[in-house]
């Protein structure tokens, strides 16, 4: 497999202070723990491009665009809700990190890699199509889609995301949209505390409560998404990769293991194998516990490059 690995300096220079838990720390981590492990050389490394306002505007009115522009600071913090902060360079971070899914998207049709994980920040699961909410600015697996439709011609994409918190975003821009499906695993009851309902075709939701462990999040995966993933046969997959759902993330209470990580990602890839000639595109969402992430996300890019697990 290549497996391409996509980042750009940008991402680092959006903070919400010293105490916020979405930190640049996050992709120190990842890159520290891909390094030393050898994992990031056996991946093509490329640069994120910044999203265009025309790409952005593909899942998010332009008026909300302009809106957002405006709140940036000049200098300091500036706060959209209790925990979604902007500094100067917030949103130059937030495109580079929407374009790192489009290139992803670009390398994938292209033939350039068999699949892509973006390490990128700040995450995107969480915007809505008019709000910027959970430490998200634009969502940016739903640009990717997006991309994917216009530039080439996908008429079924696929989205899964594990993060610990449900995709709301991502349902919000999709909803009632045959061509996208998108099946989310979460924490339930828990934030964002909307759309947690099934109530479109297209949206698998799979809540699972505080204390779940490997065997039952491994069931429940295997039980909602599958049939629908194989009625649907998507051209290409698309991974909202949060690693919060970790025992040792203080996040949340789900209590997964590295090895799930690997073992969601190889599901992901066996559905991307069958009907998708491999395309798959995986973006970083949560996960703040830097250890458990370091580990979770070589777990991650371990699988995409088909390597066994091991500890």
């Amino acid at each position: 497999m290549i497996t391409a690995f996509i980042t750009h300096p940008d991402c680092q220079l959006h903070h919400m202070g010293p105490e916020h838990p979405e930190s640049p720390l996050r992709l120190e981590a990842i890159r520290a723990r891909l390094a030393l492990s050898g994992v990031l050389q056996q991946t093509m490394q490329s640069d994120a491009r910044e999203a265009s306002r025309e790409e952005l505007a593909r899942v998010h009115p332009l008026r909300h665009l302009q809106a957002l522009d405006k709140c940036v600071p000049d200098q300091g913090i500036v706060s959209l809700d209790s925990d979604t902060l902007m500094n100067p360079d917030s949103l130059q971070a937030a495109r580079m990190a929407a374009g790192a899914v489009i290139r992803g998207v670009d390398q994938v049709f292209r033939g350039q890699a068999d699949n892509v994980f973006c390490a990128v920040r700040p995450p995107g699961h969480h915007a809505e199509a008019t709000d910027a909410m959970g430490f998200c600015f634009y969502n940016n697996v739903a640009v990717g889609a997006a991309h994917a439709r216009a530039k080439y011609g996908a008429r079924k994409v696929a989205i899964l995301d594990f993060d610990v918190h449900q995709c709301n975003g991502t349902i919000d821009i999709f909803k009632d949209d045959p061509e996208v499906l998108v099946c989310t695993s979460f924490q339930y009851p828990f934030y964002p505390w909307r759309y947690l309902r099934s109530e479109w075709q297209n949206v698998v939701n799979t809540p699972l409560p505080a204390g779940t462990d490997s065997a039952a999040f491994r069931r429940a995966v295997e039980d909602d998404w599958l049939p629908a993933l194989h009625a649907f046969k998507p051209e290409i997959v698309l991974v909202s990769a949060g690693f919060d759902a970790h025992r040792e993330d203080e996040m949340a209470e789900l209590c997964l293991e590295d090895e799930d990580f690997h073992w969601v990602t190889r599901l992901a890839m066996e559905v991307a194998a069958l009907y998708a000639d491999n395309r798959l595109v995986s973006v970083l969402e949560g996960g703040y516990h830097l250890e458990s992430l370091g580990r979770s996300v070589e777990a991650h890019v371990k699988a995409l490059l088909g390597q066994p697990f091991d500890t």
